[in-house]
């Protein structure tokens, strides 16, 4: 009878010490959740006061707000293109900069005509290294540079492994991803500074929101790119300098590769167009967005997810657009 009681009493202690710890487990589950939750909310109202609200007013003149010209790199095609088109609408002369000559001439007399603005061109392979940076500082040194869009950049013929990439890609890589947006603004940002008005927008990537294989090197000169232009931001901000990092994933555009399957869901990968009349409305409120509203919900979705759900992801649409592409040329 003794050890009948005695097992029911520590039965009893027990039960009473599990009762202490799973009531401690569950405020701690309900604050996790708690947390979790409004960090949600937040990030939601964030998305429709970034993409919707802005929407509703008149739209910020962004001549008064930071200088008379604007220069965008890679503006022949794409979103570097469709760019320069919003920002000529919205009033600001263009520089457009790209390697080849006679669709630039053709992209800045269309500008010109539609939106009567002025237009220039600096025809430049981003490519050569080092050397072409002194004559295009030297074409620029007498413009008001008030917005400098760095969109060029080189992209996977199709996802490969690293070592499938060969080495004059690699170059291009450096040579236009990460040295051309960084000395097109240590060339135009002095102006800037000294105007003590400005704006830097640098196209990044959603694919460096988590380390993506198969584009290895692509997604991290997206990277780079990403983190250049927050430091600048916490530099020149109190110089009146605004830096922001467009984060864009899927947009209907030649880099984009032969993903017609993502292609045919217009909301999920928009057009050039569509995206850069997005993006220019988040310029001067969001320093680091993915410019365009169902982007940024897959952004979310990435910054929640783990980073082996996101590899494994990767994986999978990367294998599938490699083998398109194969399959387009064969």
């Amino acid at each position: 009878m003794a050890a009948v009681d005695s097992f029911y009493l520590l039965y009893r202690e027990i039960a009473r010490s599990c009762n202490c710890y799973m009531e401690a487990l569950a405020l701690v589950g309900a604050w996790y959740t708690a947390r979790k939750s409004i960090t949600v909310i937040c990030d939601f109202y964030s998305l429709i006061r970034l993409h919707f609200i802005p929407r509703l007013g008149s739209r910020a003149d962004l001549t008064k707000q930071y200088g008379r010209w604007a220069i965008i790199s890679g503006a022949t095609d794409g979103i570097g293109k469709a760019y320069a088109e919003e920002l000529a609408s919205r009033g600001l002369n263009i520089i457009l900069m790209s390697r080849n000559e006679e669709k630039l001439r053709t992209v800045a007399k269309d500008i010109a005509d539609t939106y009567q603005v002025e237009t220039d061109i600096i025809v430049v392979d981003f490519s050569r290294g080092r050397e072409i940076y002194v004559p295009i500082a030297e074409a620029l040194k007498d413009k008001d540079i008030g917005i400098l869009v760095n969109n060029v950049g080189v992209f996977y013929p199709y996802p490969q492994y690293f070592t499938q990439v060969s080495e004059d890609k690699l170059w291009d890589i450096i040579n236009v991803n990460i040295a051309a947006a960084s000395l097109m603004i240590h060339i135009v940002l002095p102006g800037m500074v000294e105007r003590k008005k400005g704006a830097i927008v640098t196209i990044s990537s959603g694919s460096c929101c988590k380390p993506t294989p198969q584009l290895a090197a692509f997604s991290a000169s997206k990277a780079y790119l990403d983190h250049l232009s927050r430091a600048l931001q916490y530099e020149y901000a109190s110089k009146g300098i605004f830096v922001q990092s467009l984060l864009p994933f899927c947009v209907a555009t030649n880099m984009a590769g032969p993903s017609s399957f993502l292609h045919r869901c217009p909301w999920l990968v928009p057009s050039p167009k569509v995206y850069a009349h997005h993006a220019v409305s988040t310029l001067g409120i969001s320093k680091r967005t993915t410019g365009y509203w169902s982007h940024s919900i897959q952004f979310l979705f990435a910054q929640y997810m783990p980073e082996w759900l996101w590899v494994w992801g990767a994986n999978i649409l990367n294998r599938s657009l490699r083998k398109e592409a194969l399959a387009c040329k064969a």
